[in-house]
């Protein structure tokens, strides 16, 4: 049988490189793979924070460069979500309600990556973002990102659409710095609790930094975008269902 750590690591590849061309890091695809490759909990999450801050660095630094991206959006929610972030990643929750969680948040993440691939979103005028609204948004997003070992742009990206709180255009530069910026806060959280990372993890970065390049320099041009986003849809289906089937 082929040892699940190059498994991971060919998977880790496609991952990063699907998800950074829409601005996003990939921290519930790894998170995917981690849980159906059968992973210990203890090591999922740092493992995926490590990875998605390569990546949202290298898609941050694309959109950025490249004018796609809008600090009046970002700075109210990244300044509420940070120490959130950073508070969920020092929680240490036992391995079944860890599953639970995460079995959760793969499903809605199934979700919503359905309704994107279904309901492709139409360039619109943008409208101011209520400080409260940046509040209601924040403030959960960090405290999932950290406790789960994710960055949260996956919920950040339709909630910015369907609000109409920025330009489809500056959504995945917004959402790429969103969730570097709180894969480093939920690291440094996790840091001060304890620490376990795959020894896996140095050849994973290596593929996920190839994966981002490519990924993010494609940018928006979405190449088979509603197929990509049905296969993704399918995993991570499937993998929230192994964990709350395991919890």
């Amino acid at each position: 049988m082929m040892d699940p750590h190059l498994i991971a690591l060919v998977l880790f590849l496609l991952i990063a490189t699907l998800y950074s061309s829409v601005g996003h890091a990939g921290a519930s695809g790894y998170l995917a793979v981690m849980a159906l490759l059968s992973f210990a909990p203890e090591t999922i999450r740092p493992t995926v924070l490590v990875l998605n801050i390569a990546v949202a660095g290298i898609a941050s630094w694309r959109y950025v460069r490249a004018g796609l991206f809008d600090a009046k959006v970002f700075w109210p929610l990244a300044l509420i979500a940070l120490p959130m972030a950073c508070l969920g990643g020092a929680l240490r929750l036992p391995a079944q309600a860890f599953k639970l969680v995460a079995g959760v948040f793969l499903l809605a993440s199934a979700v919503l990556m359905a309704w994107r691939a279904l309901s492709p979103p139409r360039e619109v005028e943008a409208r101011p973002m209520p400080r409260w609204t940046a509040a209601l948004i924040g403030l959960p997003t960090g405290l999932l990102s950290g406790i789960i070992g994710v960055g949260g742009g996956i919920f950040l990206s339709p909630i910015l659409i369907a609000g109409r709180w920025a330009q489809v255009r500056h959504v995945s530069g917004i959402a790429a710095m969103f969730i570097f910026v709180n894969s480093v806060a939920g690291l440094i959280g996790q840091y001060s609790a304890e620490l376990v990372l795959e020894p896996f993890l140095p050849w994973w970065l290596l593929a996920v930094v190839a994966g981002g390049l490519v990924g993010s320099q494609l940018g928006a041009t979405r190449f088979g975008a509603r197929a990509i986003l049905f296969c993704l849809f399918l995993v991570l289906l499937t993998a929230g269902l192994k964990m709350l089937f395991a919890s």
